[in-house]
């Protein structure tokens, strides 16, 4: 009899503990970003906090082939649709595809958009800056577009969250391991960073840690000191090659399509205008292919001290630096008119 007590009473405690643990733990186990999700860092720690302005679902709509006067070919950067709202809202019609769907801007690419319908005048080719040199290399050696339908694009796109409270999280639905983890790399980044000489950590194969000069004007997340990086980031700047390549892709398409511009648009890696902001590769790209700056563009912002244009959890802009960047474009295309 005493031993079937202390036996209810141990396994009484075990689950009283395992409860406790998982109220505790499990809201670690939710993430909103990418990048505190590679990591696993908890978002009240990372979770950006200053809210971001408010998009019309109207203006994220997808056109069709046939009726876009726009084509944008881009990544992540453009899949939200947000930057392109800077057209919409003005009326332009929009249809946005996925390099993963495309490939590369191969020799025939001006044929297929014909047969697909396009008789828009602006045709974006948006890339990000880790990504761009595979993507122009594997387009120079292309000949046969093979549109094979990898990432689809013609969902109904909702608009981003405008609020945030990473301190109010209430999500129970993770993995208790994941939470446990996310517990433990939170601890250890506390010791790390109280090092007088700490500047980074790689804290997996993915993401690292790095201090930022100025960090809390530019970040609203709790530890503003830090922000989380793409670990494959390079400090050294693009190839100038590279440039003269993305001129030769451009023409490759403009010489088919009378009346059509092309527009190169790079988006810069978070570490890049963060910790590595002297590249030269955007000075050079806008003086030959007329591509929008994004880098000036963002170093002035952090210049004036404008608070999350990249997010502190994510590699990707907030919807305020979104909207700068379309801004940008906007502005390019009107001058190449």
């Amino acid at each position: 009899m005493r031993h079937a007590r202390i036996f209810s009473l141990s396994v009484f405690l075990a689950l009283l503990v395992y409860g406790a643990l998982g109220y505790a733990l499990l809201p670690l186990a939710f993430f909103e970003g990418d990048l505190t999700r590679l990591a696993m860092l908890p978002e009240r720690q990372f979770g950006w906090t200053r809210d971001q302005p408010a998009i019309s679902p109207a203006w994220l709509q997808q056109s069709s082939m046939r009726d876009a006067d726009v084509l944008v070919i881009g990544d992540s950067f453009s899949m939200s649709r947000v930057w392109q709202s800077t057209l919409t809202r003005e009326g332009v019609r929009v249809r946005t595809d996925h390099w993963d769907n495309l490939r590369a801007v191969c020799a025939d690419l001006p044929d297929h958009l014909r047969q697909q319908g396009f008789h828009g005048r602006h045709v974006v080719l948006q890339v990000v800056e880790r990504n761009l040199e595979r993507v122009v290399r594997d387009s120079v050696a292309c000949t046969q577009t093979r549109h094979r339908l990898k990432h689809p694009v013609d969902g109904v796109q909702s608009p981003p969250a405008q609020h945030f409270k990473p301190d109010q999280i209430d999500d129970h639905s993770g993995r208790l391991s994941v939470g446990v983890r996310t517990w433990l790399h939170a601890r250890e980044l506390e010791h790390k960073a109280q090092a007088a000489d700490f500047s980074a950590w790689h804290i997996t194969p993915d993401v690292r840690v790095a201090r930022v000069p100025d960090g809390c004007r530019l970040f609203s997340h709790a530890r503003c000191e830090e922000a989380l990086f793409w670990a494959e980031d390079r400090a050294q700047d693009v190839s100038p090659e590279v440039a003269q390549d993305m001129a030769r892709l451009a023409a490759r398409l403009e010489g088919p399509l009378p009346g059509v511009t092309v527009t190169w648009v790079v988006v810069p890696n978070k570490s890049t205008v963060y910790l590595h902001p002297d590249k030269q590769f955007w000075d050079r790209s806008e003086a030959l292919v007329r591509a929008p700056n994004l880098l000036r563009m963002a170093r002035r912002q952090l210049a004036q001290h404008t608070t999350d244009l990249y997010l502190g959890n994510n590699t990707h802009f907030s919807t305020a630096g979104y909207l700068l960047m379309g801004q940008a474009i906007r502005e390019t295309m009107e001058r190449a008119r």
